[in-house]
């Protein structure tokens, strides 16, 4: 392992105190709570998850399985989710609300990994913010940069069977792809046989413009690797206008501070610089977290995407309550990992526990020391050396 610069020393974990739960157990919200928790799961549970900078709990949902997303029932996994973390009060407010009381609100740098609890599956997305093409770049050396060393000191202490950690694809360009090395060089110190994988999630029935990385690591005392998701749209993708058109009755400048909308700002002198205005028949830009940043109008009326919307481009079912106004709810959205995206890759690490599907490592770091990547070079080779390996364990 490097040192840890980054991180400061840790000290035993203490659980904060629990939420005020009476907005979420309200009648009129006992119907959300996820099936795998709280009640009987429609599947006996055969491996323990962990999850990380959960957020929201879009990547957690996606494990689960079991709900309803773009017009496709997502089955349930044989997955336990024993306990999420994330320091952002909000987020773990949603995420309570929606899924599971077993979420903490906890600085991770601040808590020793052998006082969290042991699982089969670690998965989270670590802080891209550093990492991100639309921020500052920093890379190792922002504060957030060297975050993924929870994850790693994670997998030093409990030894997970799998780990699954998620990025964005920009973090394969930075320095050449020296800093994506140095992190899969870090969960191989730990024991780990460690691949990357790019998703293009339109071909995954994402209807909107993303791309995400996946850092997926298996102990070294466990034969093979899990089989890549196959591509379920690719070549057909969703527009935004077939998955949002039925939420676009919106008469006034605000929508009533309902759960699922809050408010939708009206664009009435239009789009500005840097703005992006979507298109019927197209792929929705990529929602981001940072509502100010760049507004995503609508197709057709003289507004910006409101909650909803967005989080239905995110693949969130409509059950999924955000309940706080717009920007943090944006926020939230913007930072998860789209269920869809997530049941996607929980499916291929299940089929690997559980049923055995298995094949021989592959190297996916061939393409980084490219010198030469754009954004559209970097999905070009990533998706071709997915689609070339799904065809050789087709």
């Amino acid at each position: 392992m490097r040192p840890k610069s980054g991180l400061p020393k840790r000290k035993s974990l203490r659980r904060e105190p629990k939420w005020d739960h009476a907005f979420r157990d309200h009648p009129r919200n006992a119907a959300l709570r996820h099936p795998n928790f709280g009640g009987s799961a429609p599947i006996a549970p055969k491996s323990t998850v962990v999850s990380l900078f959960s957020g929201a709990g879009g990547f957690d949902l996606g494990f689960l399985g079991g709900f309803r997303s773009v017009g496709q029932e997502r089955e349930a996994l044989p997955f336990d989710l024993i306990a999420a973390y994330d320091n952002d009060p909000r987020a773990v407010e949603t995420y309570q609300l929606n899924l599971s009381d077993d979420v903490s609100c906890l600085d991770l740098t601040t808590v020793a990994a052998n006082d969290l609890p042991a699982a089969d599956v670690l998965i989270g997305g670590f802080p891209c913010q550093d990492f991100s093409s639309c921020g500052p770049k920093d890379g190792f050396e922002g504060k957030r940069g060297r975050l993924y060393q929870v994850m790693t000191e994670y997998a030093e202490a409990h030894q997970p069977r799998v780990i699954v950690a998620e990025n964005v694809p920009h973090l394969a360009k930075m320095q050449g792809g020296a800093m994506l090395r140095d992190i899969v060089a870090d969960f191989a110190a730990t024991g780990y046989r460690t691949e990357v994988w790019i998703l293009p999630c339109p071909d995954f029935g994402l209807p909107q413009s993303r791309k995400r990385i996946f850092i997926v690591s298996v102990r070294e005392d466990i034969d093979g690797m899990p089989i890549p998701p196959r591509p379920t749209h690719a070549g057909r993708h969703i527009p935004i206008d077939e998955a949002i058109d039925d939420l676009m009755a919106i008469e006034d400048e605000t929508i009533p501070n309902q759960s699922q909308y809050f408010v939708a700002t009206k664009a009435t002198a239009g789009a500005g610089q840097g703005d992006q205005v979507s298109q019927r028949g197209k792929l929705a830009y990529t929602v981001r977290a940072n509502a100010k940043a760049r507004i995503h109008f609508h197709y057709e009326l003289e507004r910006r995407l409101t909650v909803r919307e967005c989080a239905r481009l995110q693949a969130f079912p409509d059950e999924f309550v955000f309940p706080f106004f717009a920007m943090n709810s944006m926020l939230q959205i913007g930072n998860a990992v789209p269920p869809i995206i997530g049941h996607s890759i929980g499916r291929a690490i299940s089929t690997f526990l559980h049923d055995g599907q298995t094949r021989e490592a592959h190297d996916f770091m061939s393409p980084l020391i490219h010198p030469e990547f754009s954004d559209d070079h970097l999905g070009l080779l990533f998706a071709a050396t997915l689609y070339e390996l799904q065809r050789e364990v087709a």
